[in-house]
């Protein structure tokens, strides 16, 4: 979920560190973003909420949020009404997984078939364009990405494609396809000094321009299922996480041409997630599996399990791990987040819950020296 220097808190409860609490309009697993005075972050209502009655398909609507970062009142609310026919049955994550990005005028949500929308900091709807018409049981969670004046998005569920959009309009710019069972946020680095766009699918990890949507380059992965975790990467090397089956793990050197497995390729293991996705700090590759209990360390010069520790009574952990301070936050499915010394010896420096008979599969999210955490009733904002 990104890096971090703040100074986050270590311990809290439902009494201790809570600055606010703001009860949500509706369920949802993406997370807060911050951006001005607001918080902003999507949710769903109408169907298959979980703790509510089932609903009905044509209630569904998506829904965009801006909260007050000062004291967690809710500015504005826009519901959008789903494109229908949508999925009757939505495993796990629900209909709004996808994390919204945001710029100085507008800001940016991915509700799958739905499509991709616009809206201004007041909450006005300024486009909304379609990538695609297809859906999937396990819904969409790759979030909108910005590079320079284009909104691009992983739209695999929707039409096997990776789409890039232009801001002001959302006309679309350019399109790629090829992009099977990628539930992955995309990630964009500095290659050399030129930018490489890359998204890991079903075998393969693929590079492009981000301007154009040429295709760069491609590793085989060994991963013989979906990619769910987002990437990660540090001086021009890409550390990747897998499906259920097969390689796990891998390292790749970004910057090559056509197949570049065997040149490119520089680690792989069979210690990974499936869900959460890693960060990287001094050298070392953090993350949890999601259904394993279980934290690691590893050496991302050689891809050695430093360590694989056990974390007591966890639960399933489909949030990213976030780095802060030279810690590592993992937050489990029931509200708990397990907080660790980012180091190469594990050191358990807390455990704190939330629990609120709620799901927690959102990634918990920083303001400043406040930590945001969202589960499908709820949005947190802990600290001083």
């Amino acid at each position: 979920m990104g890096v971090t220097s703040a100074q986050l808190p270590v311990e809290w409860s439902h009494t201790d560190h809570m600055v606010w609490k703001t009860p949500l309009p509706g369920a949802g697993a993406s997370s807060p973003i911050v951006f001005g005075n607001q918080i902003y972050l999507t949710a769903y209502t109408g169907y298959l909420v979980p703790g509510e009655d089932r609903g009905e398909h044509t209630n569904l609507q998506r829904h965009l949020i801006a909260i007050s970062r000062k004291d967690g009142k809710i500015v504005w609310d826009k519901a959008v009404a789903a494109v229908l026919p949508e999925e009757e049955n939505i495993r796990d994550h629900g209909f709004a997984a996808s994390t919204p990005a945001a710029d100085a005028d507008r800001v940016y949500t991915f509700f799958g078939k739905t499509g991709v929308l616009a809206f201004d900091h007041q909450g006005k709807t300024l486009w909304q364009t379609s990538v695609g018409t297809k859906t999937h049981g396990w819904g969409s969670s790759a979030s909108p990405i910005l590079f320079e004046e284009l909104v691009i998005v992983n739209a695999s569920v929707e039409s096997e494609s990776l789409v890039a959009l232009d801001r002001h309009t959302g006309k679309e710019v350019w399109r790629a396809g090829g992009i099977k069972e990628a539930w992955n946020t995309p990630l964009i680095i500095d290659a050399g000094g030129h930018p490489e766009l890359i998204v890991a699918t079903h075998g393969k990890i693929l590079a492009f321009h981000p301007l154009t949507g040429k295709p760069l380059w491609n590793c085989d992965t060994d991963i013989t299922w979906y990619m769910a975790p987002s990437m990660v990467a540090h001086d021009g090397v890409v550390y990747a996480l897998g499906g259920r089956s097969g390689i796990t793990a891998l390292a790749v050197r970004a910057g090559g041409q056509g197949d570049v497995t065997r040149s490119h390729r520089l680690w792989t293991i069979k210690d990974g997630s499936n869900v959460s996705s890693p960060v990287w700090n001094n050298g070392y590759l953090y993350f949890a599996n999601d259904n394993r209990e279980t934290a690691y360390c590893i050496d991302t010069k050689s891809g050695e399990v430093v360590y694989q520790q056990r974390l007591e009574r966890a639960g399933q952990i489909y949030a990213s791990a976030l780095l802060a301070a030279d810690r590592v936050y993992y937050t489990t499915r029931q509200g708990k987040t397990f907080v660790l010394s980012a180091k190469p010896g594990f050191e358990q420096l807390s455990v704190n819950s939330l629990e609120d008979r709620s799901i927690f599969n959102a990634s918990p999210a920083v303001d400043g020296n406040r930590l945001l955490i969202r589960s499908d009733k709820y949005l947190y904002c802990l600290g001083q």
